[in-house]
C-alpha cells in the first residue's frame, strides 16, 4: 500500500510507551514511495533505533520544529504486510501492549538491529500456481473418521475453527498432511505451529518426506542468520510450508491458505513474559481476518476449546480410535502408601520394566523434575539450601556437583557443611531425572538408557540425535520430562511409567487438575502406538482420588466436562474472563503502595461495578531473582467489559509515578499465575 506524499512519518518503536513517534523525512529524500511496514532508522534520545512505518500524515501533535528527521529509510518494500500489521494492531489492543513492541516481535532478530540495515531478500522462484510435490497418499489408507475429517475441512473455503479431537496415535498428522496438500495444489501456503522445539525435527521429517516444496522452520534454537533466511523465505512466498513454535504465528505469508495448531491445549503457546500473547488465539484471529480455516488438534483439548465446541463456535471432528493396528492402553495404578521405594520406584514398576525389556521393547519413565535431587537438607538441624535470590530451594545436580536455582539460574558449588550448625550431615531429599538414571544404570547395567531433559539437550543437535537413536533402537530405557510427553512417535515403547503425579493433585492453581489430566493422557500416548500392546503405570499416594480414577476409567472427555461444570459453579474461565497485573520491585513497600494505588484507581472507573478486583496478593513465588512479587487479579463476566476497563485503567497506571519505579505488566487471559 503506497502512502500519499506527506511530510510527517508515524513510526512504531520497540518501547513500552503505548504511542507512536513522529519524524520528518530524511533531508533531500522523496518519501512518496514509502510504504507502511517498511523499516526506518531514527534517532531516539542519545541512540538510534529501528522503527516500523505505520503511517504518513500532514499533522503532528508536536510542533514541526521540535521533530527530528528520519536518519535512513531501510526498506524499499515493506517487511511486514498489511495483514500482519492489522493482526499486530489487534494484538496490541487486546493484550494491552505497546504496538511498537508487538510489531518488532513479528520481525526476526537481525531485522531489528541497527547494524543490520540492509536485508537480502529471498526470491520466490516457484510460481504460485505450479507446485511440484510428492505424495505418498497411496501407501496410507485413511479410516472412516480420518476421511470424514479431511473431507469436512477441505470443503471449507472460508473461516472456520476446526477442533480435531483425536486420541493419541489416531492419525491427526495424516489429516494435517491431506489438508495441506489441497492448499499446496491451489498455490497456497500453510503455517504449522507446534508447542515445543523438540517436536520440530519429527514434524519436519514427516513433511519433507511427503512434500517436495521449500519448508521454512522457525524456532529459538536457530542462529540469527538461519532464522532470518527462513523468515524471508516465508515472507516472499517461496516457502510453502512454515513450521515453527509460537512466535511463528506472526510470520508474514502472502499466500496463506490454512493454519494448523498441533497440541492446541499446550501452555507453551502462551508467551509468559513481556508481550504476553496466546499463539492459539492469535492464530484464530489471523484466520478470521484472512477468512481461511484453522485446524486445532489435540488428544486432550483445553477446557476453553471444549467450551467453544459446546457453544457452537468451533466445529469438532473426532478421531476416537488409534490408527492402524494400535490397541487400547492398559492402565494400572500403583498405591505408594506403605510401599518401599528404591529411588522413587516401586517393586511393581521395576518388575514391569524388567518384563518389557526382556521382550526387547522400550520403556519410558516420566519424571517432570530434572537434576539429581530437589532439596539438600541438614540431618542435624533441618537447615535447607535455599536460593539467595528466590523463595525456592536449590536443586542438586550431581554430574556437575553444584546447586542450581531453576527459577533465576543461580549456581554455586555443593555445600560441604551446614550453614546453620556446621554439621557435615547433609542429605538429599526427593528424586530428579539424573538420580533416576543413575539408579536404573545400577538395576539394568546392560540396557541402553537415554535421558532427555533440559540438561542433556542443550546442544543444537542433541535432541534430534536422541530421537533418532530412540527410533532406531530396541530394548532401551527412556527417561524424560515434559520434552518426551507429547507428540513423539516411539513405535517400540510398550510401557510408560509415571513416577510421581501427586504434586498437581493439591496445587493452588485452578488449572492444575486440567493440566495433570492432559499430561497423563499425553505421556500415556507414547506407549503401544503400532502393533504392540501398550501399558501405563501410574505411581501415586492418592490412588482413590476421584478425578484421577475418573480420568482413567471414563476418559478425558468425561473428565473435562466435569471440570467445566466445576468451573461454571465457581464462575472461573471459560465462564468469566481474567487479567492479572504482575508487579515486582526490590523494595517491598514500593510494590505494596503501587498495587494499592492501582486497585484504588481501578475501583474509581465507572464500569468497575462489572469488574471484580482481587488483591493485592503475593505471587505464588513471593521473591524471584532478588525482586519481591505481588499481583492484582481482575475478573469480569464479559470479555468486552474487561477490555474497555483495562484500556482506561492502564492509561492511569502509565502515569502513576510509583509505576515508573517498578516493573509491572498486565497479562490478559493468563494461563499461569506465576
Amino acid at each position: 500500500m503506497i502512502i500519499p506524499t506527506k511530510n510527517i512519518i508515524h513510526v512504531a518503536l520497540a518501547t513500552p510507551l503505548r504511542q507512536h513517534f513522529d519524524y520528518l523525512p530524511p533531508e533531500n529524500t522523496d518519501i512518496a514511495p514509502l510504504k507502511i511496514g517498511a523499516r526506518v532508522l531514527v534517532p531516539f534520545g542519545a541512540q538510534h533505533k529501528v522503527g516500523i512505518v505505520i503511517g504518513v500524515d500532514d499533522h503532528s501533535n508536536f510542533p514541526k520544529d521540535k521533530l527530528k528527521a528520519v536518519t535512513q529509510i531501510l526498506d524499499e518494500e515493506p517487511l511486514l504486510d498489511s495483514s500482519i500489521i492489522a493482526l499486530c494492531e489487534w494484538a496490541s489492543r487486546y493484550y494491552q501492549h505497546s504496538l511498537g513492541e508487538v510489531l518488532h516481535s513479528a520481525l526476526p532478530t537481525l531485522a531489528r538491529k541497527t547494524n543490520k540495515k540492509k536485508i537480502i531478500r529471498s526470491q520466490n522462484t516457484t510460481p504460485n500456481d505450479v507446485i511440484s510435490f510428492i505424495s505418498e497418499n497411496s501407501t496410507i489408507e485413511l479410516n472412516s473418521e480420518q476421511q470424514i475429517a479431511v473431507d469436512t475441512i477441505n470443503q471449507q473455503h472460508n473461516f472456520e475453527c476446526f477442533l480435531l479431537n483425536g486420541v493419541t496415535g489416531s492419525g491427526k498428522t495424516e489429516v494435517y498432511l491431506r489438508t495441506i496438500e489441497k492448499h499446496l495444489q491451489e498455490g497456497k501456503q500453510a503455517i504449522v505451529l507446534v508447542p515445543e522445539i523438540g517436536l520440530t525435527p519429527q514434524t519436519i521429517e514427516r513433511f519433507t518426506s511427503r512434500f517436495n516444496v521449500p519448508i521454512a522452520v522457525l524456532h529459538s534454537r536457530l542462529s540469527e542468520n538461519e532464522r532470518l533466511k527462513a523468515w524471508l523465505d516465508a515472507q516472499s512466498g517461496r516457502a510453502k510450508i512454515i513450521i515453527g513454535t509460537r512466535s511463528a504465528i506472526l510470520t508474514p505469508a502472502p499466500n496463506l491458505g490454512i493454519i494448523i495448531l498441533d497440541e492446541e491445549h499446550d501452555v507453551s503457546f502462551k508467551q509468559q513474559s513481556r508481550f504476553r500473547y496466546s499463539a492459539r488465539d492469535l492464530a484464530i484471529m489471523r484466520c478470521k481476518m484472512l477468512n481461511i480455516p484453522i485446524i486445532m488438534g489435540s488428544a486432550t483439548p483445553s477446557l476453553e476449546s471444549i467450551y467453544n465446541v459446546n457453544q457452537k463456535r468451533f466445529t469438532e471432528l473426532k478421531l476416537p480410535k488409534r490408527a492402524g493396528q494400535s490397541s487400547k492402553l492398559d492402565y494400572k495404578l500403583i498405591d505408594l502408601r506403605q510401599a518401599k521405594l528404591r529411588h522413587g520406584l516401586s517393586k511393581e514398576l521395576i518388575d514391569e520394566i524388567n518384563m518389557h525389556l526382556n521382550a526387547n521393547n522400550q520403556v519410558l519413565l516420566f519424571l517432570n523434575r530434572r537434576g539429581y535431587a530437589p532439596l539438600i537438607l541438614c540431618h542435624s538441624c533441618g537447615w535447607t539450601a535455599d536460593c539467595p535470590h528466590c523463595d525456592a530451594k536449590l536443586t542438586f545436580h550431581q554430574q556437575k556437583n553444584h546447586l542450581c536455582c531453576h527459577h533465576c539460574g543461580t549456581q554455586r558449588p555443593r555445600y560441604s557443611k551446614c550453614l546453620n550448625c556446621q554439621s557435615d550431615q547433609l542429605i538429599t531429599l526427593g528424586i530428579g531425572t539424573e538420580q533416576l538414571e543413575q539408579h536404573l544404570n545400577q538395576l539394568f547395567p546392560n540396557i541402553d538408557i537415554i535421558r532427555i531433559d533440559q540438561d542433556t539437550t542443550r546442544g543444537k543437535n542433541a535432541l534430534p540425535d536422541f530421537l533418532e537413536k530412540i527410533k532406531n533402537g530396541q530394548k532401551q530405557l527412556l527417561i524424560g520430562t515434559q520434552m518426551l510427553a507429547k507428540g513423539h512417535h516411539f513405535p517400540n515403547v510398550t510401557l510408560v511409567g509415571l513416577v510421581d503425579v501427586d504434586s498437581a493433585l493439591f496445587c493452588s492453581d485452578f488449572r492444575a487438575i486440567e493440566r495433570l489430566g492432559q499430561l497423563i493422557i499425553q505421556v500415556s500416548g507414547r506407549a503401544g502406538r503400532e502393533d504392540k500392546k501398550g501399558t501405563v503405570i501410574i505411581q501415586t499416594h492418592n490412588p482413590t482420588h476421584p478425578l484421577l480414577t475418573q480420568l482413567l476409567t471414563k476418559g478425558y472427555q468425561y473428565f473435562a466436562e466435569n471440570l467445566l461444570q466445576e468451573r461454571q459453579a465457581v464462575n472461573l474461565p471459560p465462564y468469566s474472563y481474567l487479567a492479572v497485573l504482575h508487579a515486582e520491585s526490590t523494595k517491598l513497600h514500593q510494590l505494596n503502595d503501587f498495587l494499592t494505588q492501582a486497585r484504588d484507581e481501578g475501583l474509581s472507573i465507572s464500569v468497575s461495578s462489572a469488574v471484580k478486583l482481587i488483591g493485592p496478593l503475593p505471587s505464588p513465588m513471593n521473591r524471584k531473582a532478588g525482586r519481591h512479587r505481588s499481583q492484582l487479579i481482575i475478573q469480569a463476566e464479559h470479555r468486552q467489559t474487561l477490555q474497555q476497563w483495562l484500556s482506561t485503567w492502564i492509561q492511569k497506571l502509565s502515569t502513576n509515578k510509583l509505576g515508573q519505579r517498578i516493573r509491572w505488566v498486565v497479562d490478559v487471559d493468563p494461563l499461569e499465575m506465576t
